[in-house]
């Protein structure tokens, strides 16, 4: 059933009032569908009685969203090693490229333009290339987005971060929020990349924090991100936390701007991010030493 704008703006309105409600109450359940199957909340004690059997099933990568450090201090897998300055050349490019390969980092995050070399010098690696669309402001068209994604997964990108119509979601536009994302989701997915949505946090109040999160999850996304590193701010535990309590424990949360120590990005995950996005990713390597 299709709503009209008006029916969508007061559903998403109720939505976010009831969320935050709960998020103030400390009442949100960690594990979505909780008290229809009857399972427990999941907790540093039980999750690996949890994953196992999906192991022994055949999985060979699990996506834990629960927010808890790995023991062996190790946050390689989970960061985008990322480089999207202006000025960047194609020596340093390359040195991000051989960075993700020694430190085993989960992509590489760079502009659209510099997505076929890094495909390139990533080939027979376990390292993706991530890229950006709708960056930094998010203010292009929806067609301009859906042919920057379209071109980056031709260009060998397997995730593409793009950036949430801004403006539309202060006004309430929440028609055209979710279409952006959804047309960006359908080309993404087509080419079998992921999708992940940037709400840039520090231009939003909380229920516009709820909003934007629940639309992208609602729109397909596969991850929602904190900020694009050129806002008037970057992430924060209470945001990444609040984000998670929305979209719940099965859909992606990634922290990124101003994340530069090991202990930065130690409080993001602990907070419930499953991906960390950082320019300095060697220096929070190294900090764990």
């Amino acid at each position: 059933m299709e709503l009209d704008e008006k029916t969508l703006e007061r559903v998403i309105e109720q939505i976010t009032h009831q969320v935050l409600v709960l998020v103030q109450e400390g009442r949100v359940d960690v594990l979505e569908g909780a008290e229809e199957d009857g399972a427990s909340e999941l907790s540093p004690q039980n999750y690996v009685d949890r994953v196992q059997p999906v192991v022994a099933a055949g999985a060979d990568r699990i996506a834990s969203t629960l927010g808890v450090v790995p023991a062996d201090g190790s946050l390689s897998h989970l960061i985008d090693h990322t480089l999207l300055k202006p000025d960047a050349t194609q020596d340093e490019i390359a040195q991000l490229a051989y960075e993700a390969r020694k430190y085993g980092f989960a992509s590489v995050c760079v502009n659209p333009s510099w997505v076929k070399l890094c495909s390139d010098l990533l080939k027979g690696s376990d390292v993706v290339v991530c890229t950006v669309v709708g960056f930094p402001l998010g203010a292009t068209s929806t067609e301009a987005k859906v042919f920057e994604a379209q071109k980056a997964v031709r260009d060998g990108a397997t995730e593409v971060d793009m950036v949430t119509n801004v403006g539309a979601l202060k006004s309430r536009d929440y028609e055209l929020v979710e279409r952006d994302i959804a047309s960006v989701a359908a080309v993404a997915h087509a080419g079998g990349a992921i999708l992940k949505v940037i709400i840039e946090t520090a231009l939003l109040t909380d229920e516009e924090k709820v909003a934007a999160s629940q639309l992208a999850k609602v729109a397909g996304a596969d991850f929602v991100k904190t900020s694009t590193g050129f806002g008037p701010g970057g992430a924060t535990a209470e945001d990444v936390a609040l984000m998670r309590r929305v979209v719940g424990p099965r859909m992606g949360v990634k922290a990124s701007g101003g994340i530069r120590t090991y202990a930065d990005a130690q409080k993001m995950v602990a907070a419930g991010a499953s991906r960390i996005g950082a320019s300095a990713s060697v220096k929070i390597i190294q900090g764990a030493d």
